[in-house]
């Protein structure tokens, strides 16, 4: 979505708010602590951080300005924060060049966060008598830490919103609440600081600077690595729908060449995660064998119409070809990325339990048992269907075929099982002139479940949120 330009009068607006926060600035300035050597140590900081700041792919400013900045809050007051925030911004500005508006509403959060909690800071810990020795005094650092983020997130997060026209509890939960682990973790950074400081004086804030640089860089590489395994997961995702949508193009293709295929292709599906289901197999095996029993004659390609077609007796030759159609679908298949599983399936889908079977001669456990329900459905299904080259037989013919060929050509486990399947049914499962290539397709659920590619966007700084 193309974000909407700040109007003027809202750009005016938050130019005569950033002039009331410096007016208020200047008022409290003489309630401030001025430690020029604290106050350098820290600006110095927060410059550095923001000169340093890391910006990922998906508009994270990774910067650790904001831990300064509640350190100058509470050892100087809101005044000398407000200065380094609008420093800090400054120096920001300075490398990413950001529009006025964006410019203002940053120097706005910046300045007014900081005095608003660091006058609060300070009357809370004036009026209750609070010394920085009591453990009281380090729990109100963490409060005003958790404040400042809080109200920083407000203020940048109601302004992207209003720019991209979206929903504010929405970027609460894909922007605010991934941050919330490393925000506790520079919040109770702040406290440790904040008590060296008390305990040794500037040497404990030296050492916060060594921290806050190492802090710095290794959450940019930690969210830089989350955002390549997104990208490489959306990109998989994307990648499995459109393996989806070429198998569905293939199999659509040979449904408009050969009807009978297709449909015979869907009944086969059917009957095939009927079997596994009624097997115990778990729900991934019965997915893998109805896309499996949906491809298996994909291989058919190769064959001409004559034969694909024509009723009429075959060749030796032909049969050469037809021997061939499980190898073409097999190698078809296995060149999509995560069907080598399914393409096995295909391979092995009229090898025989005795070994007479093709195109490899397997027999008994070597084949895999998907291929050996596929192979019952498959058998059934040319028997009774009326569409079928040769005359089609009862449901209850069928079974006695099925029955006789048991333990030779079929597995005599999941003939049984298809047989009680078959008796539970009704007319219009044991029949499979009816079955649905488009239904048992489920193209778009498929996709669905393969392809919802996330979009993110917004930069944020860590321990406070800039725009840009």
């Amino acid at each position: 979505m193309e974000n909407q330009r700040p109007t003027r009068l809202s750009t005016a607006l938050m130019a005569i708010a950033v002039v009331i926060v410096v007016a208020a600035a200047v008022w409290q300035a003489p309630n401030a602590n001025w430690n020029w050597a604290l106050f350098a140590i820290l600006l110095g900081f927060s410059a550095f951080s923001d000169i340093m700041s890391i910006e990922t792919e998906s508009r994270l400013k990774i910067s650790g300005s904001f831990l300064a900045l509640v350190l100058a809050i509470v050892f100087l007051g809101g005044t000398p924060a407000a200065l380094i925030g609008i420093f800090a911004i400054l120096v920001g500005w300075l490398r990413f060049r950001e529009g006025l508006p964006d410019l203002l509403v940053n120097a706005l959060t910046f300045m007014a966060i900081p005095l608003a909690v660091g006058v609060g800071f300070h009357e809370v810990i004036s009026s209750a008598g609070i010394t920085a020795t009591d453990p009281a005094f380090f729990v109100l650092v963490f409060g005003a830490f958790a404040l400042g983020i809080a109200m920083n997130f407000l203020m940048i997060g109601t302004y992207t919103c209003y720019l991209e026209r979206s929903s504010f509890v929405e970027k609460v939960r894909t922007a605010m609440i991934p941050l919330l682990p490393s925000e506790l973790a520079a919040a109770l950074m702040a406290v440790g600081v904040a008590f060296l400081y008390v305990q040794i004086g500037l040497a404990g804030v030296a050492m916060f600077g060594i921290v806050l640089i190492t802090f710095q860089y290794l959450l940019g590489a930690l969210i830089k690595s989350q955002e390549r395994a997104r990208e490489l997961e959306v990109r998989g995702k994307q990648l499995a729908s459109f393996q989806v949508g070429m198998l569905s193009a293939l199999l659509r293709t040979l449904d408009l060449r050969d009807q009978m295929t297709a449909r015979h292709s869907a009944a086969v599906a059917r009957y095939s995660r009927a079997i596994a289901n009624r097997a115990g197999f778990s729900k991934q095996q019965e997915e893998l064998v109805h896309i499996a029993a949906l491809l298996h004659d994909i291989g058919k390609f190769i064959l001409p119409d004559r034969i694909l077609k024509a009723n009429v007796p075959l060749t030796d030759e032909d049969w050469m070809l037809i021997r061939r159609h499980p190898q073409q679908g097999a190698r078809v298949v296995s060149s999509l990325d995560g069907y080598g599983p399914v393409a096995d399936i295909i391979l092995a889908h009229h090898e025989r339990i005795d070994g007479k079977g093709y195109p490899r001669g397997l027999e008994g456990d070597d084949i895999p048992e998907l291929a050996r329900i596929i192979s019952v459905a498959d058998t059934y299904d040319v028997m009774t269907a009326r569409d079928s080259y040769r005359t089609p037989t009862s449901s209850y013919e069928a079974i006695q075929e099925l029955r006789r060929v048991s333990g030779k050509q079929l597995d005599a486990r999941f003939v049984e099982v298809f047989i009680e399947l078959l008796e539970d049914q009704d007319v219009s499962f044991r029949h499979g002139e009816e079955a649905d290539f488009e239904r048992e397709l489920s193209l778009e659920a498929r996709i669905a479940e393969t392809a919802n590619p996330g979009v993110d966007s917004g930069r944020f700084q860590v321990a406070g949120v800039s725009v840009g």
